[in-house]
């Protein structure tokens, strides 16, 4: 076989003369190159954030083709078809610059940049998951854009049991015995108890809101009976006092009478007793005969007399001499209607 090759460019030779064999040589090398390179060359579309144009290029893959072009990509850029993507005649490939961003997540604020076209995206890309009832401000679907501050709250709930106290009601038992200063503890109260099942949201730990599923009594409260007076009381001397049932403002005169002969309305005998009931002439319709009163500065008395002068909230108060009489003289005063 080789041979018959070598005859052949031998007879082919024999036609030819070296020169032109030479040269036709030369010129098979020069439009096998030619042929070549234009099969090696390529218009591809190069689009940066938008920004389209074409070039030419002998390079065979996008990063080769981007190096040309002295565009330099970060880690967080976005290139498409890959940088170690073949390239082809009529190629587009597509570069996005990532922005930079700030995320507060997990008690963490974070500098990030991010070339994913929506905030869905970027927490993907970035290896954040969520929770089914976490939340993310903005919303997942908004477009990422430079400086945005995107903010995942973490949202948990918990079934939380606790025991509670039931408060017990007070009853208040008023006594007209007793004066209003004083009070008197018939029955103690006694808190009850119940479960209250709750469900209880946290967002980033914190309790924000406390939902009740259930309430059960364990224990009924007892009520507080609580006795109460309720009669005024006055300081009568120094450590000592006295109740009443009600007060009159009347003018208080004085008045005297043979002890020995002094007979009141009542048919008692006219008496000033400094540690009793002294006789103090009263208007019955005012004040009934036989009440009991306190006068400041005077002491107790008894209503037992009358008098023709005595009308109205007037009071006629018996001392044992004219002396007295004449230093008492008439003075307001405050009646305390004893009970």
């Amino acid at each position: 076989m080789f041979k018959k090759l070598k005859d052949n460019l031998f007879n082919f030779s024999s036609y030819f003369s070296k020169g032109s064999i030479i040269a036709l040589v030369m010129v098979i090398i020069i439009l096998s190159v030619a042929i070549y390179a234009r099969s090696m060359r390529k218009v591809i579309t190069l689009s940066l954030n938008g920004d389209v144009k074409k070039v030419t290029s002998y390079k065979s893959t996008v990063k080769d083709v981007l190096e040309q072009n002295n565009i330099r990509i970060e880690p967080k850029d976005k290139v498409e078809p890959s940088v170690d993507t073949k390239v082809k005649n009529g190629q587009e490939i597509y570069i996005k610059r990532a922005v930079g961003l700030e995320m507060l997540v997990d008690g963490k604020n974070l500098k990030i940049k991010s070339a994913e076209n929506s905030v869905k995206d970027m927490l993907k890309s970035e290896g954040i998951k969520l929770g089914d009832l976490d939340k993310v401000k903005p919303s997942e679907n908004e477009a990422i854009k430079a400086d945005m501050k995107v903010a995942v709250t973490r949202v948990t709930t918990q079934q939380i049991t606790e025991a509670k106290p039931i408060d017990f009601e007070t009853v208040i038992q008023k006594d007209n015995t007793m004066g209003n200063d004083e009070k008197q503890v018939i029955q103690q109260g006694v808190a009850g108890s119940k479960e209250v099942v709750s469900n209880v949201t946290y967002e980033d730990g914190k309790e924000v809101s406390r939902n009740i599923i259930s309430e059960v009594v364990k224990s009924e409260p007892v009520k507080a009976v609580i006795k109460e007076g309720t009669l005024g009381v006055i300081n009568v001397n120094r450590g000592s006092k006295t109740v009443y049932k009600s007060k009159i403002n009347a003018k208080a005169t004085a008045y005297t009478a043979d002890l020995s002969f002094g007979i009141t309305a009542s048919g008692t005998r006219v008496k000033r007793d400094v540690n009793g009931y002294s006789s103090i002439a009263v208007d019955p319709r005012v004040i009934p005969l036989g009440t009991k009163l306190y006068v400041p500065g005077y002491g107790y008395g008894i209503a037992e007399d009358t008098g023709g002068a005595i009308k109205g909230n007037r009071v006629d108060l018996f001392f044992t001499s004219e002396t007295e009489c004449d230093n008492w003289g008439v003075r307001p005063v405050d009646v305390y209607v004893l009970k």
